[in-house]
């Protein structure tokens, strides 16, 4: 039974070398430094010659020996009873020669020629009747400095790589130690030390015991009153390298070691507990106690590894719906309304895996409408790309061959809406961003069973990508044309613009005025009443003066008019009575029609009267004389006949604009007034020739069109700010969420497509195929694990 263990351990070796099982196998670990004898004492116990020789570091990988005794058949014989066996190579070496040089080209195919190391394990079994079972590893062997061609860095290397196997719990740590070096310098011990501190898995073996110095022996160590150790000490004498060169056979050796502990005045009394032979049956002996100690915990970690690989295998899910039409429909049904299920809570923002470190699904959409789009919007200025020429253009150009007594309305129309048509190219790449994101969302939404089938997955991004495209065209359309539809039709009768008017009426006033001095005594108010203040004089007249100046209306409307027809309610309520004024004074005479605004004691003048006044004068009666105030304001924009320029000819000389139909008259008559007056040019500019400013008149209209511009350019932003996400919302975002589902299923749930969908991964299937093979190593091993204990009670 105890050598069945062994087997058993080497099979399940062998098992999950292969599959990559993560279960710790009881067995021994050879750690020793550099020529300590390590390979020597190993080929003692096989018996054979079979491992790399040479100077420097041999051993460059870790070398899983599992030694199996097959005893001989009497009855048929074989043609040979000893042979070893790679795992790695299906073959069969009966010459040990052939082991070795095998070793060597495995290890040079791995670790190269530099004299480097390696972690990937050569697993060797060798089979021999002269054998015991056991299981050991030999690793390399520790050093100090690296020499030739060995990395800088070689013995952290091999500490790393030792420490790796001598720490696991189910390992048995073989010290090989010098006898001739002093044991406070061997390097095994330490390491053991290091992760088994109270020794209680650790046999330590001293070498050279014939190489010691004359009169010093290790019989303290041998006996463990230097080093204490659980399992002990044992020495060992191995061939030297004459003996080696000379080819003595292992056998001779075994005799001659045998005859050493006999014939040693110090070992005599303790050479049936040191030799070869007594530590291979040491080594099995504690092997199958060290097996039989870690059985239970072995079973506990199967029943753990068993549970992590049938949920592993869970997850690939069971290839034996493929076969079924029917199961194959409802799986592709059922991850179908998963990934659907997934979009439209991804947008919605109730999927259970939201991030907590970023933003993620609907919303990057609600941060598209409110900071990409929001600020694109605001950061727009409505009369930036406008300069005061281009103004002044569409006013003369509005008019017509006739001069502009009010500033036209058609002028504000031409203006205000290129600047709408601002709004377009923001709106329309907000409707791009969340496409954008949309698209991104889509291919967010997966889950562990739908990477199993990429061809299905990437089928349902494609149908939702193929959705979302055909909603961009409607979408993009619409907003285009809420842009349009402002365009179309400018609203001067809206609430707000109303408003806007006024207060642009306001700031368009002209500068103050100078004071004109006070009122004559005459003026003064009779008997020591107040008069009344010459604001109300100018509204209670401002019919009977208006009619007589302001020519009757035609077509065309104009923005002074239109400001004078929604501010005359406002405006009048504006006017403030005075409290002293009451119907207690009907003797006091009426004002005077023509007083002076500007007078002391009158109040401030309304929108309307300020807007008037710009092109009426004071009272309202005779229009202000603007070339007499631009003379003042700029006196070298006047001639002295009082005509003022409004534009310049850019085309440059051009001989053709010279020669006319009264060039002929110029020298009948000596008078080159006609001859002087050129053809136009292609280019006019509407600004005075001489390059001068603005004049009051043309400074005010200016001003004028850029404030009613502004205003009504933030309300059409207002409104497209909050138009255009409603927009998205409904034609992109909410109807592919409600259609997706009914997409998906018409688009892919086909019969002659299933067994195209679910076609998997092929790393997939062959990850299935190891993990459940590894399943059934390990249910195999468990078995085998419970029926040992049923036949140790």
């Amino acid at each position: 039974m105890d050598s069945d263990l062994i087997k058993l351990v080497n099979k399940l070796q062998d098992t999950f070398h292969n599959l990559g099982g993560e279960l710790d196998m009881p067995q021994l670990v050879v750690v020793g430094s550099q020529s300590a004898g390590k390979s020597s004492v190993l080929e003692t116990i096989v018996g054979r010659d079979f491992l790399p020789r040479g100077s420097g570091i041999v051993t460059r990988r870790p070398l899983v020996l599992q030694l199996i005794h097959s005893p001989v058949p009497e009855d048929n014989p074989p043609p040979y009873t000893e042979w070893g066996q790679f795992l790695h190579l299906d073959k069969r070496f009966t010459d040990f020669d052939e082991i070795r040089k095998e070793i060597e080209q495995e290890t040079l195919r791995v670790a190269g020629q530099n004299k480097g190391i390696s972690k990937l394990p050569i697993s060797l079994r060798i089979f021999s009747p002269n054998v015991l079972d056991l299981t050991l590893v030999d690793l390399p062997g520790l050093t100090k400095i690296p020499v030739g061609d060995q990395p800088s860095d070689i013995e952290r290397q091999i500490r790393n790589l030792v420490s790796d196997y001598i720490s696991k719990a189910n390992s048995v740590i073989l010290a090989v130690s010098p006898a001739n070096v002093d044991l406070a310098n061997s390097e095994s011990l330490k390491l053991a030390r290091s992760v088994d501190p109270q020794g209680r898995r650790t046999i330590g073996v001293l070498t050279k015991l014939d190489l010691m110095d004359a009169g010093t022996n290790a019989l303290d160590i041998l006996t463990g009153r230097v080093y204490p150790l659980k399992l002990g000490f044992i020495g060992v004498v191995n061939r030297s390298q004459q003996d080696i060169n000379s080819s003595k056979s292992m056998s001779d050796a075994l005799e001659s070691e045998t005859e050493f502990f006999k014939n040693h005045p110090a070992y005599r009394n303790i050479a049936h507990k040191n030799g070869t032979k007594y530590l291979a049956q040491s080594l099995n002996k504690v092997l199958m106690n060290h097996i039989r100690e870690k059985l239970p915990d072995m079973k506990a970690r199967l029943n753990t590894l068993m549970g992590q690989a049938q949920q592993e295998l869970n997850s690939f899910g069971d290839a034996a719906v493929f076969g079924d039409k029917n199961q194959q429909g409802g799986l592709i049904l059922r991850l179908m309304t998963q990934f659907a299920r997934d979009f439209i809570s991804s947008i919605e923002g109730t999927n259970v895996d939201v991030s907590t470190k970023e933003l993620s699904g609907g919303a990057r959409i609600y941060y598209i409408f409110n900071d990409v789009f929001g600020q694109a919007l605001l950061s727009l200025n409505a009369t930036q790309n406008l300069d005061n020429q281009d103004i002044r253009t569409a006013i003369r150009n509005s008019t017509g061959p006739r001069p502009s007594l009010f500033v036209p309305e058609v002028a504000f129309d031409l203006l205000v809406k290129p600047q709408i048509k601002l709004l377009e190219a923001p709106s329309l790449r907000c409707v791009e961003l969340v496409y954008e994101e949309l698209v991104k969302i889509c291919h967010n939404c997966t889950s562990v069973e739908l990477q199993r089938f990429p061809r299905l997955h990437a089928q349902l991004i494609e149908v939702v990508s193929d959705l979302l495209r055909e909603r961009l065209g409607p979408t993009s359309e619409y907003t285009q044309s809420l842009i349009d539809i402002q365009a179309a039709y400018i609203n001067t009768n809206h609430p707000a613009f109303i408003a806007g008017s006024a207060m642009a009426a306001a700031q368009a006033q002209s500068p103050p005025r100078i004071q004109p001095p006070p009122r004559p005594a005459s003026a003064e108010p009779l008997n020591g009443h107040a008069h009344i203040d010459d604001d109300e004089a100018d509204v209670s007249d401002s019919n009977a003066s208006t009619s007589s100046v302001i020519p009757p209306r035609s077509d065309a409307r104009s923005v002074s008019s239109t400001v004078h027809d929604r501010t005359r309610t406002s405006t009048s309520k504006a006017i403030k009575h005075p409290k002293h004024m009451s119907s207690h004074h009907p003797s006091q005479p009426p004002p005077r029609p023509h007083s002076s605004t500007g007078a002391p004691g009158s109040s401030p003048p309304s929108a309307r009267e300020t807007f008037l006044n710009l092109f009426f004068g004071q009272n309202g009666t005779a229009p202000v004389s603007n070339s007499a105030a631009a003379e003042r304001t700029h006196p070298s924009s006047s001639s002295s006949n009082g005509i003022v320029p409004i534009g310049r000819d850019i085309s440059g000389e051009d001989p053709s604009l010279t020669a006319g139909i009264m060039s002929g008259t110029r020298a009948m008559d000596g008078n080159s007034t006609a001859y002087e007056m050129k053809s136009l040019g292609r280019h006019i500019e509407a600004i005075p020739t001489d390059g001068s400013g603005l004049t009051m008149r043309e400074e005010m209209e200016v001003n004028l069109i850029r404030s009613l511009i502004t205003s009504y350019f933030g309300i059409v932003r207002q409104m497209i700010l909050d138009l255009v996400p409603k927009a998205i919302m409904h034609l992109l975002v909410n109807h592919t969420s409600q259609q997706v589902q009914n997409r998906l299923v018409a688009s892919l749930y086909k019969p002659e497509l299933f067994a195209e969908m679910l076609n998997e991964d092929e790393a997939l299937v062959a990850e299935r195929t190891r993990v459940k093979a590894l399943l059934d190593a390990y249910k195999e091993a468990f078995k085998t694990l419970s029926d040992v204990n049923l036949k140790a009670s």
